[in-house]
């Protein structure tokens, strides 16, 4: 092949290329950054910022010599004159990002640079474009030869920003996390001999928190700026530790047994809190996204605000467990403790069985209304007596037991003691009202006997207190 023919066969080549390639001398880029050095400058950034005209000029002296037919399809051109004529329009707003970056590589003595940019076809059209540089080899003194590749990634683009656009706009909170640093941990661990994760946390409590440090938070979504109360995503990205404490750890280190057994898809309920200190109940999904599962440098964390599930769920379960007019435990509530305390019983048990004097009365006399408030003040006396672990619950209309673990049949007595002198202050407080009159009985555990007899012993002793206060005030009209 002669010379002639080989020159022919690479502009072929040129010309007929599935890729847009230019051809440009960028020896007036050469020249500018001589003028620079020998003016002693030694930061191309630092003067690009002072002197955002440099970048213009620079653009100006780009001297286009040849595209081939693809560019001129891509960018709707008819011909290469209109195309040259007209770079103008092709190559504006954004463009001077990439070019700058352009620059800086030829500054630092690259011959060739990769990045992404936007053009514009003649008929307006913006491109993604993936961009590479090439000084030729014989032109790298003055930069006379430069060939240019421009991919178009459009579609790539588009589908990135669709799925961004998904990602940014979900309903729920997204996280998009690198966890690399935990599944090197792991690895360092198993090159130790450490087989059992559950054993070495608990042996090394630091190792959960270390943990935490590790995950690298690389985006989150409007959705979870909003539930937990940033400005911003910058401003909640530096205070994630504000966010994650507490309980947080607890369920962290059960997340870390699953990844450490293969389990790379879970599902959680934790609680984490807004910046300004509020608790989220949070439902937590974590997935290592496919292809990523030897390395966990891309998982995708979700977070769903249950905070009003769980708060419908705590006062249905008061519901369950609690006397709705008085705020007391029920008697569904005291029958199951009542079990908990027989199946671990350990004496002594005291028990306190109370029930209002006079009731039917108020009822008949004042209405329900008065009646009610008077079963409430009792419920409050009651509550007042106990001690932190008795269980006060309202067992019938006006009967109520009060369950003290641990009490002996002194400090049992001593509590008759502080109700009856709590029963003498509230009728102080509610001077206008009805009032309160409890009878009390009392009994206390000893081994062999079960506590349902213990209660009923109580009970009992109940019965006679109000037959005494029924006889005394019998006996005060009969002497009026």
């Amino acid at each position: 092949m002669t010379l002639l023919e080989s020159e022919d066969h690479y502009l072929t080549l040129f010309e007929y290329a599935p890729i847009s390639m230019w051809e440009e001398d960028f020896s007036g880029i050469k020249h500018r950054f001589q003028e620079l050095q020998q003016r002693g400058i030694q930061s191309l950034a630092e003067y690009m910022q002072d002197h955002p005209e440099f970048i213009d000029a620079c653009m100006r002296d780009i001297v286009v010599k040849r595209v081939n037919q693809q560019t001129l399809s891509l960018f709707k051109a008819k011909t290469q004159a209109d195309l040259i004529a007209n770079l103008d329009r092709v190559f504006r707003d954004n463009m001077r990002q990439h070019f700058a970056s352009e620059l800086m590589a030829l500054w630092q003595g690259e011959s060739s640079w990769t990045g992404e940019g936007v053009n514009y076809t003649l008929a307006g059209d913006a491109l993604d474009i993936r961009m590479s540089l090439r000084v030729i080899p014989q032109a790298e003194q003055d930069w006379s030869q430069v060939l240019i590749t421009l991919e178009d990634i459009t579609a790539r683009k588009n589908a990135e920003r669709r799925f961004e656009s998904l990602f940014e706009a979900s309903p729920i909170s997204l996280w998009e996390e690198d966890w690399s640093g935990i599944k090197e941990f792991f690895d360092e661990l198993r090159t130790q001999g450490v087989t059992n994760l559950v054993a070495y946390l608990h042996q090394h409590p630091d190792a959960v928190a270390q943990c935490m440090g590790k995950i690298r938070v690389v985006n989150v979504n409007q959705k979870t700026v909003d539930l937990l109360k940033a400005e911003s995503k910058e401003k909640l990205l530096d205070n994630l530790d504000k966010v994650f404490r507490d309980e947080m750890g607890k369920h962290f280190a059960k997340e870390l047994e699953d990844l450490w057994k293969g389990v790379l898809c879970y599902e959680r309920e934790g609680i984490n809190y807004t910046l300004t200190g509020e608790p989220v109940n949070i439902q937590l999904t974590v997935r290592v996204m496919p292809g990523y599962e030897e390395t966990f440098k891309w998982v995708l964390v979700s977070l769903q605000d249950i905070t009003a599930r769980k708060k419908a769920e705590e006062y249905l379960r008061y519901l369950g467990t609690h006397d709705v007019m008085t705020g007391v435990y029920n008697r569904t509530y005291f029958e199951d403790i009542l079990r908990e305390l027989e199946l671990e019983r350990r004496d002594p048990i005291s028990v306190i069985v109370a029930d209002l004097n006079g009731l039917k009365q108020v009822n008949d006399t004042m209405g329900h209304q008065a009646g009610d408030e008077l079963i409430r003040r009792a419920a409050e006396v009651l509550r007042a007596s106990g001690n932190p672990g008795d269980v006060v619950a309202r067992i019938g209309g006006d009967e109520f037991v009060l369950v003290m673990p641990n009490a002996t049949e002194k400090e049992c007595e001593k509590s008759i003691k502080h109700i009856n002198s709590l029963i003498e202050l509230n009728n102080k407080y509610y001077d206008h009202a009805p009032r309160l009159s409890i009878a009390l009985g009392a009994a206390t555990s000893v081994p062999g006997i079960p506590l349902e007899k213990v209660i009923s012993l109580a009970d009992d002793a109940m019965y006679k207190a109000k037959g005494l206060y029924y006889h005394r005030r019998k006996e005060d009209r009969e002497g009026d």
